[in-house]
């Protein structure tokens, strides 16, 4: 008898077959070679049976099919989480692109001086709208605001102190740490005060000759609450001033407008204080494509862009793009543009109207409109909840675990709250309602 793995279809004849013929012939190779390496180490290690020849042609085109599938999926994001790292953050209004795409499918002048005839800088093309909207003297943008924070670090604390509140030294998503941060960019971390209170004489106390940079840092994912104390802007840009340091606030998020469920300064009362440096993201309430955007004095600004990590830190022409054509719907109060500020300012009464119209597009469950608690999220506004609707799910035969996973294998990202699956209306736009009707029908 011939050994069963004889049986083995050849590679030359998997390729000749014809319902491979119009496909790559170098990716079903790589494929059919890996998935017949599988079936002998699994016969020889495990004693596995061999599969039939059309079995295994069968699984080759599967796998080949799944391997050109885009790995990038749209979502519906049922999570009530405004700016949903995990899903991509702040997401775009088909207007906006619609408006960009000009640019993305023809050559521009990125780095082109139009008026000059020469070579340009790819940094002016936000320059004038930026200092426009914040009133600042310079801006500079890069690929993400850790980004921006290792270069500032890099450019004015190397191997000096940079000083910074013990309550301040964070831990973000990813475990992008300030400590390391600090470390890895050279500056001599120097810390001062207490995890709950940190005074101006801590700051001013611990500057010597060595002293480069007051850092104040956003404490996006927690709060301090109780028996605390901390330096604010004004108090530390004026204290810089006074001994001839910088001052930088790495704000992480920020907004220009101002957003209903939070007195957190904006962008723009942040910007009139004059600070020495203040960078944020682009892609969080500002509601645009991801960056770090810096704005201060011109003069270190200037300092920054001589840098030569810049290089590895700069944006391309769709960031550039998609950020101009955010920021001038801000500027133009066309907040149809900006997915993000106009979810956090939808209304009850239009949260509520959405969630009658998808539970009367579905059948077969136990359904409930209430009211819940949802979260701006991407590191924004740490504990400050605000009022939504969600319409809250209940399957006769599967568990709340078992019906998330059936929505998320479709598609459909919710959230578990006192055994019921929960639909968050304030993320899920109105033209994903059909859609998630049927999804919800197919479901149950």
């Amino acid at each position: 008898m011939s050994h069963p793995l004889r049986s083995l279809p050849k590679i030359d004849k998997i390729l000749q077959e014809s319902r491979f013929s119009d496909h790559s012939k170098e990716l079903l190779v790589t494929l059919a070679r890996d998935y017949l390496e599988e079936i002998r180490t699994q016969f020889l290690q495990e004693a596995t049976p061999i599969p039939p020849s059309e079995s295994i042609l069968q699984e080759i085109e599967r796998r080949y099919e799944a391997s050109l599938a885009p790995s990038l999926v749209p979502l519906v994001n049922a999570t009530g989480i405004i700016v949903h790292t995990n899903l991509g953050r702040s997401v775009f209004a088909p207007e906006l692109i619609e408006e960009i795409k000009p640019l993305l499918t023809s050559y521009n002048n990125l780095e082109y001086d139009l008026k000059e005839g020469r070579r340009g800088e790819r940094y002016s093309h936000l320059h004038g709208i930026l200092k426009a909207i914040l009133g600042c003297e310079e801006v500079l943008v890069v690929n993400n605001n850790a980004a921006a924070v290792f270069l500032i670090l890099h450019t004015f604390a190397q191997n000096q102190e940079a000083i910074i509140s013990r309550g301040e030294l964070i831990e973000i998503g990813g475990s992008f740490r300030i400590p390391e941060v600090m470390k890895n960019a050279g500056a001599i971390l120097k810390e001062v005060g207490t995890t709950n209170k940190t005074h101006r004489r801590d700051y001013e106390e611990a500057i010597t000759p060595q002293s480069a940079l007051l850092m104040k840092v956003h404490k996006s994912n927690y709060d301090i609450v109780g028996f605390t104390q901390e330096v604010e802007l004004q108090e530390l840009i004026d204290l810089a001033k006074k001994h001839n340091l910088i001052d930088y606030y790495d704000l992480g998020s920020g907004f220009l407008e101002s957003v209903p469920f939070t007195n957190e300064p904006t962008l723009k009362k942040i910007a009139s204080l004059s600070p020495s440096l203040v960078s944020f993201s682009g892609d969080k309430l500002l509601g645009g494509a991801q960056a770090g955007i810096i704005f201060g004095k011109k003069s270190l600004i200037d300092r920054l862009k001589k840098n030569q990590l810049l290089r590895m830190l700069r944006v391309d022409k769709f960031t550039l793009a998609a950020l101009e054509a955010t920021l001038r719907a801000h500027l133009l109060h066309d907040y149809e543009k900006i997915p993000t500020l106009k979810m956090a300012h939808l209304s009850l009464e239009e949260l509520k109207e959405r969630a009658k119209k998808l539970k009367s597009c579905v059948h077969g469950y136990e359904s409930q409109i209430l009211q819940t608690q949802g979260y701006a999220g991407g590191g924004a506004l740490p504990n400050q909840s605000f009022f939504s609707i969600a319409l809250a799910l209940c399957h006769p035969q599967k568990s709340p675990m078992e019906l998330e996973q059936s929505l998320r294998a479709r598609g459909v990202i919710a959230r578990i709250e006192q055994e019921r699956v929960l639909l968050d209306m304030r993320t899920i736009f109105t033209s994903q309602l059909e859609s998630l009707a049927q999804i919800l029908n197919e479901v149950f």
